[in-house]
């Protein structure tokens, strides 16, 4: 019977090229391992972070791509993927991986493509080591990078790699200048604005709706770690093990929050979702949005009474832009200290200046106009 290590292996010699007869490099990864790889990958399998790829090397650095996690773009976020493969035409047939979260992320298929460089973000690595342990045994190397951590440190590593891999290090470290210099601006305001009491702030996915409790997120990832960074005092911190999770709808009214946020996208069959995103209209988020203020208990909330119900885009968190929502976040809090900074016209030049895909629809707003 032939095993599974016998068919990696003769995948691995007789479809792989030869990196080590071509000119090769060093670079550090996002989580600081030290990768040698092609001096220029020609077939590139990445997993995730599309939109971050894309600005970094540019349409031109799809070409090179032979390989990805569909679920993550296509599957997640549909009509944003829709978008990108209008001026993508590869991505319509690029073949798919799998994904970890799925248990579907296969080492065969990625040896099968017989790439030169590997990209994946940190939580596949994790998740799927015992896949990439068989791909790096196959001679692939593989970079890792971390934009999900939320963190000035790995989202600017993270640039620079990839940037280093595509051979677009001067895009790269634009990008990566602008990302700290804006998250400098905003936490430098915080720091002169914020008085001894914290605001209180509470998020929660709204994929499933007013019945649904959805996901709020902790202070080691994701909108928990925008929240620690501002320094406002997360309702589900502490609430939960790991990094996410629903919590109990009688600890919300408890903790009686300040500023209620709804994590809203373009989601499919989520009829009763929050709607955010390219071509949505501001009414139409409004109305997806009104119902939790008719949940149980929620009109005496304060937030509620002061207006601070908020539709934000999910996918605005763990992105190279995603700065934009923290403006919004803070300027909701210290309005005095943002007035003149708009976290939609930011978002709209960074569309201008990185992406290809026009900027147009909604993405952060409150409930009532």
């Amino acid at each position: 019977m032939t095993t599974r290590r016998q068919i990696l292996a003769a995948l691995a010699a007789t479809t792989l090229p030869l990196p080590a007869l071509a000119q090769t490099r060093t670079i550090t990864d996002a989580i600081g391992r030290e990768v040698v790889l092609p001096r220029q990958p020609q077939r590139i399998v990445n997993m995730f972070n599309y939109e971050e790829f894309t600005a970094i090397a540019g349409l031109e650095g799809w070409q090179r791509v032979v390989g990805m996690n569909r679920v993550v773009w296509e599957g997640w976020r549909p009509a944003i993927f829709a978008r990108y493969r209008e001026l993508i035409p590869n991505l319509a047939t690029l073949p798919d991986v799998g994904n970890t979260d799925e248990g579907t992320f296969s080492a065969e298929k990625v040896i099968s493509l017989r790439p030169d460089l590997l990209m994946m973000p940190a939580w596949a690595w994790t998740a799927g080591s015992t896949a990439r342990e068989q791909i790096a045994a196959a001679g692939i190397p593989i970079l890792v990078f971390d934009y999900n951590a939320q963190t000035v440190e790995r989202h600017v590593a993270s640039t620079l790699a990839i940037g280093a891999a595509m051979g677009t290090e001067a895009r790269a470290a634009e990008l990566a200048e602008r990302y700290r210099r804006s998250i400098g601006e905003i936490l430098d305001r915080v720091g002169r604005a914020a008085g001894p009491t914290r605001p209180k702030i509470h998020l929660e996915l709204g994929q499933g709706g007013k019945d649904v409790v959805g996901n709020s997120y902790g202070s080691a990832t994701m909108w928990g770690r925008i929240f620690a960074l501002l320094g406002v005092q997360n309702v589900a911190e502490g609430r939960f093990t790991g990094n996410y999770a629903p919590i109990a709808a009688e600890a919300v009214l408890a903790a009686n929050p300040d500023f209620l946020y709804i994590g809203a996208s373009s989601w499919v069959n989520r009829p009763n979702a929050v709607r955010t995103g390219y071509g949505v209209t501001a009414e139409q988020t409004r109305a997806s949005l009104a119902p939790y203020a008719t949940r149980a208990g929620w009109s005496g909330l304060t937030a509620i009474r002061n207006g601070e119900l908020h539709a934000i885009e999910h996918g605005l968190c763990r992105t190279l832009f995603d700065d934009t929502a923290m403006l919004y976040i803070a300027r909701r809090a210290w309005p005095g200290a943002f007035a003149d900074m708009d976290p939609v016209a930011a978002l709209a030049d960074y569309h201008a200046r990185y992406l290809p895909v026009p900027f147009s629809g909604t993405w952060m707003l409150p409930w009532r106009a």
